[in-house]
């Protein structure tokens, strides 16, 4: 085997390897003997046809995955020993006719195209300095989210009768939707619980059921948003027959021991610390999410190097479907979000770059400091990931259960990797935020709860 090294530029490196066809013949008569005791072939002894016979028949098929070893291995030399590590695997392009070379009538050759991995070293995370959005929960929030849930458990009374339905009141409607004179899939409904002013249908919708008696039957006109889901019925008019079933006011909202009660708690001031508790969980866990952000933005600022095509590439294309799915899920195109395509991709070819970079330094940290992922946690997180699948799958009509999910990702590598991937990430970067110097910013909840860029803007605009 003759490796020969034909491009070396930045992270690219090429290497032509030439394997002579005697050697290829010599591994496919090893591999031929190896099987021969195992034959059982018609007209001859278990065990005794002829190598020469063997290699005719079965020559082409064993072949095939003498060469696949014959790149693997290729391959592997060729990073071993120029002491090279590769960031995806090799892409081969090959330069011989391969008739003859199964045939054994010409040598194998072919070139290998390799990213390698970029060396650099990743900033002293002592030296990054931080910020860290906080919120405390207020008795003032408290108080809101306990006559939230009153207002979620509250019952309803059925109006007097002759009663006119008023903003608030739970309606039991049957309704037909049709668009141009023609019902629509999903635009019809029997015993339909609608609360007024809840905004659960299109605009205009519920505001055309007001001042109904029990028993009114009424059209109700809408327009279908422009950037509705169904692309079929954006932007178009549609005619809803509505029948009014029955009509129900809402019932006075007490918070007290009752309410605690119903909710399964023995008292309001149980009920209260229950809400706390999970409040601060929330704001916990939204403050996270902001100064994970922040690691991840310094730690992108602080690295310049090389990237490699391929990774870069890769990240771009499962981005860039995932854009085109949804766009066309929406009946849009890249024009219709204001940008050009070119734009488009220009914008997320840049984040594939910093997933990549910021990929390779996490990986460099964790690296470094011997941050894993023990394999019970993945198991645990696998297994979640499985349920969700199950719920979806049953959602959709199919009824894949929650063991067979788990089955099915935990046989596949790939899905795996997806499910460590990131795990080891959130540890490398609780690691980070344990030694960066973290300055905390007390926010209002609403700029806490924001996305990260959208808190961003609001507290840069303050």
């Amino acid at each position: 085997m003759q490796i020969t090294e034909t491009i070396s530029e930045g992270l690219h490196r090429e290497f032509k390897v030439l394997i002579a066809r005697d050697d290829l013949d010599a591994r496919l008569t090893g591999r031929i003997q190896e099987m021969q005791p195992r034959m059982h072939l018609k007209g001859f002894r278990p065990g005794k046809a002829p190598v020469s016979y063997l290699k005719k028949s079965l020559g082409k098929s064993v072949m095939g995955e003498i060469l696949d070893e014959a790149v693997n291995e290729s391959s592997r030399r060729a990073l071993a020993d120029n002491g090279l590590k590769a960031a995806s695997p090799p892409r081969v392009e090959l330069g011989s006719d391969m008739d003859q070379v199964t045939q054994g009538k010409s040598d194998l050759e072919f070139t290998l195209a390799i990213d390698l991995m970029p060396d650099f070293e990743p900033t002293e995370v002592t030296g990054l300095s931080v910020e860290k959005l906080v919120s405390e929960v207020t008795d003032k929030d408290v108080d809101e989210a306990v006559y939230r849930l009153a207002e979620q458990s509250r019952t309803y009374s059925p109006r007097a009768e002759g009663g006119a339905s008023q903003q608030g009141d739970s309606v039991l409607i049957d309704f037909v939707g049709r668009v141009d004179g023609v019902e629509f899939p999903g635009g019809k409904a029997e015993d339909f619980s609608l609360l007024l002013g809840s905004g659960q249908l299109i605009a205009g919708f519920e505001d055309q059921l007001l001042d109904a008696q029990a028993g009114d039957q009424r059209d109700v006109r809408v327009t279908f948003p422009a950037d509705y889901p169904e692309s079929k019925l954006a932007g178009k008019e549609a005619v809803f027959s509505v029948t009014v079933k029955q009509i129900k006011t809402p019932d006075p909202v007490s918070v007290d021991d009752d309410l605690a009660k119903k909710l399964g708690l023995d008292s309001l001031s149980v009920l209260r610390e229950r809400v706390r508790d999970q409040m601060k969980q929330d704001y916990s866990r939204a403050s996270r999410m902001h100064l994970k952000r922040r690691i991840l933005d310094a730690l992108d600022k602080a690295h310049a190097f090389p990237l490699p095509s391929a990774m870069v590439e890769a990240e771009f294309n499962g981005i860039w479907e995932a854009v085109q799915a949804e766009l066309q899920r929406e009946g849009k195109t890249a024009e219709e979000e204001g940008k050009s395509e070119e734009d488009l991709k220009k914008e997320y070819h840049d984040i594939a770059e910093r997933r990549v970079r910021l990929g390779l330094v996490l990986a460099k940290i964790g690296e470094q400091n011997g941050i894993q992922v023990a394999p019970e946690e993945v198991n645990r997180a696998a297994a979640a990931r499985a349920r969700q699948f199950a719920m979806q799958s049953q959602e959709t009509g199919q009824t894949m259960t929650e063991q067979q999910a788990y089955q099915l990702l935990t046989s596949n590598p790939q899905a795996m990797a997806e499910v460590r991937a990131p795990l080891f990430e959130d540890k490398v970067v609780d690691f980070i935020a344990e030694l960066a110097q973290v300055d905390e910013r007390k926010v209002e909840r609403d700029i806490l709860f924001l996305d990260p860029d959208a808190a961003a803007e609001k507290l840069g605009s303050a």
